[in-house]
């Protein structure tokens, strides 16, 4: 596999992640050549974000109202390609946590085991009034921190 920027380590990367959801291909997220459209893995990750986030009760609660997370950047490498039908598992994790933000990093793969996507995205806290960012509070980043995988 070729050198992604974000992954020093790539074995002792993918042994990091535990939190995954299922993803069915389907037809209507492929294009005219039969494979997943370029577009698609961003939505696999929109909703494995959520679903991470909420998991780890950092979204979703209704206790925060001030704060909400936003993402700043986002970001996709291609290693197969994907097909109608193909079951995927999306794996996300925190991979970095600062101040007033954190990266998310994903993981896409495929029923034989593949590594098909990878990702990462930098996630900001806001104040949702002025769309200043807002620090992370500790309790954020300990809950971030203990599902990194870094800690």
């Amino acid at each position: 596999m070729r050198k992604i920027s974000y992954i020093e380590d790539f074995t002792k990367w993918r042994e990091e992640f535990s939190f995954f959801i299922p993803i069915r291909i389907r037809f209507s997220e492929t294009d005219m050549f039969g494979h997943v459209n370029n577009v698609s893995p961003f939505i696999y990750f929109e909703e494995a974000r959520i679903e991470y986030l909420k998991s780890v009760g950092v979204f979703g609660d209704n206790t925060n109202t001030e704060g909400i997370p936003i993402v700043a950047d986002l970001q996709c490498d291609y290693h197969r390609q994907l097909f109608f039908q193909d079951s995927l598992r999306i794996y996300v994790k925190a991979a970095q946590v600062g101040n007033t933000s954190f990266d998310i990093h994903y993981m896409g793969v495929n029923q034989d085991d593949e590594v098909c996507l990878s990702g990462r995205g930098r996630i900001v806290y806001i104040n949702s009034a002025t769309g200043k960012p807002l620090p992370l509070g500790e309790d954020i980043k300990e809950k971030l921190l203990v599902t990194s995988g870094t800690n």
